[in-house]
């Protein structure tokens, strides 16, 4: 499982690649130098800046909105499902219960 990083230090990678780009012959080697400096992986900065960059419509992908919404609507429907299940079981028992052929 993924290890939780804190969202200031993301942010605050985020904005330093943004910020610095332009000292660097790429964005690619201003996130090396910014993720050596915070003690990240590169890839870790490489995700956070291309979902900053989705976010603020520079980038086609899903937004952390998106994403977000969509993982609340899974849980939600689990649950549901879940719910479902025991009304099904439950109307099959007290259906037995009632069933005359069972007295």
């Amino acid at each position: 499982m993924p290890k939780k990083i804190d969202p200031e230090l993301r942010a605050r990678a985020v904005r330093l690649v943004l910020e610095h780009q332009q000292e660097y012959p790429s964005t690619t080697e201003a996130m090396i130098a910014v993720s050596k400096q915070l003690g990240v992986s590169r890839e870790s900065v490489r995700r956070w800046v291309a979902q900053a960059d989705i976010d603020a419509g520079r980038r086609e992908g899903m937004s952390t909105q998106e994403h977000e919404e969509i993982k609340r609507l899974k849980t939600e429907n689990r649950r549901l499902r879940e719910d479902v299940a025991v009304l099904k079981a439950a109307t099959t028992f007290f259906v037995g219960e009632l069933d005359p052929r069972n007295r």
